[in-house]
């Protein structure tokens, strides 16, 4: 996925302040390249200033456009975002993860890739996109959300549909390494070791209880510093148990 051919184009937006909410969310996820279908001094600077903290800079080079068609003139896929379906909504929509996963193959890993452009449409604040206006895109999303209270705000939805992208991005990278089951098998065996040395097996019993903790264990996909806890934990408490059994029988 490269975030640096994904645009966001809002149609028509009435707050200024909603703008400046959507650059930062769209700054928060790596996205730069805002279009807006109105003129720029339809809006209040400060205002959009205000909201966007120090995003301003993508109200500062964003582009204006008469038309969707015009703003997404240099995009292979421009999807429209609306919360109704019907005959001129473009039939099935896509969720918002199935969106990001066909942005990413249109748009290539990088910059050097020759990917294509893929446009986000988000309409009016409180209109949404007319049926005419998604016919202007070549496909449709939606954001499941309560049907008792559907509409989302314009920098919400932009901030859910940047978030899926920047994701799809960074798919497969976690915040830490889990553990392999080779590291985990060492934990395992400092909490066998040291139920042992304060008697908790009799004769029998060590390998069910290691199997039960490599199970359990492998389940939490622990990280390093996690692992390391637990043996400090199973070693200090064979230390006091040993430490207190040799007091009482002095």
């Amino acid at each position: 996925m490269d975030l640096k051919k994904i645009c966001i184009i809002l149609v028509r937006p009435e707050e200024s302040r909603n703008i400046g909410a959507a650059c930062r969310a769209m700054a928060n996820n790596g996205i730069n390249d805002m279009r807006i279908v109105g003129k720029r001094t339809d809006y209040n600077d400060e205002k959009i200033h205000i909201l966007a903290i120090h995003a301003g800079s993508i109200w500062e080079q964003a582009h204006f456009y008469a038309s969707i068609t015009e703003a997404a003139s240099d995009c292979t896929l421009s999807a429209g975002t609306t919360r109704r379906r019907g005959k001129h909504r473009k039939g099935k929509l896509l969720l918002p993860e199935e969106f990001a996963s066909k942005a990413s193959d249109i748009t290539g890993i990088n910059s050097v890739d020759k990917g294509g452009v893929v446009a986000a449409v988000f309409g009016n604040e409180r209109t949404g996109l007319t049926d005419a206006e998604m016919a202007e895109c070549t496909l449709g999303v939606t954001i499941p959300s309560s049907e008792e209270f559907a509409s989302l705000n314009l920098s919400h939805a932009v901030q859910i549909i940047c978030y899926h992208l920047f994701r799809e991005k960074n798919k497969g990278i976690t915040g830490y390494t889990p553990l392999s089951l080779s590291r985990l098998d060492k934990t395992v065996t400092n909490i066998a070791d040291n139920l042992q040395k304060i008697g908790f097996f009799s004769v029998t019993g060590r390998t069910d209880m290691e199997k039960f903790w490599r199970s359990i264990l492998s389940r939490a996909a622990l990280s390093e510093s996690e692992a390391k806890y637990i043996e400090k934990i199973f070693t200090k408490t064979a230390g006091l148990v040993s430490k207190n059994s040799q007091y009482h029988y002095s």
